[in-house]
C-alpha cells in the first residue's frame, strides 16, 4: 500500500482541499506501541485500493509528530486515541474508529457510503 507521509500542518489545508473531490484517510500510529503496530498491520494485510475507489491514504507517525495529532484532533473535533484512523470527506471527519476498531471491511463500507 502506498501511504503518504503526514509531516507538517501544511499538509493539512491540502487533505482539506483534497477532501472535496475524493476521501481522504488519516492513519494516526504511535511507533512505540503494539496494539497500534498490530492494528496498521491488520490494515495493510487486508488492504485492496480497488474496492477503495479514489481513497488518498496518510499516515502520521505521532511520536515524531505528536503536535500535528493534536491538531488533527482539534481541526476535526475528533479525541486523540492512538492507534486511530479518520475518514475525511468535503472537509469534515465522516467517520474514526481506534485501536482493534479499526478494520479494513468497516472502511471499505464507509467509503462506499460515500459514493452512494
Amino acid at each position: 500500500m502506498n501511504w503518504t507521509p503526514l509531516e507538517n500542518e501544511a499538509q493539512l489545508e491540502k487533505i482539506r482541499q483534497e477532501s472535496e473531490t475524493h476521501p481522504v484517510l488519516l492513519f494516526k500510529h504511535s511507533t512505540r506501541c503494539s496494539i497500534s503496530s498490530a492494528a496498521l498491520a491488520r490494515l495493510e494485510r487486508k488492504w485492496d485500493q480497488s474496492r477503495l475507489g479514489t481513497l488518498k491514504p496518510y499516515y502520521l507517525d505521532l511520536i515524531t509528530f505528536r503536535s500535528l495529532s493534536g491538531r488533527i484532533a482539534g481541526d476535526f473535533s475528533v479525541q486523540h486515541q492512538s492507534p486511530q484512523v479518520l475518514l475525511i470527506s468535503r472537509g469534515k471527519c465522516v467517520y474514526h474508529a481506534s485501536h482493534f476498531d479499526i478494520g479494513f471491511e468497516d472502511l471499505q463500507q464507509q467509503v462506499s457510503s460515500l459514493e452512494s
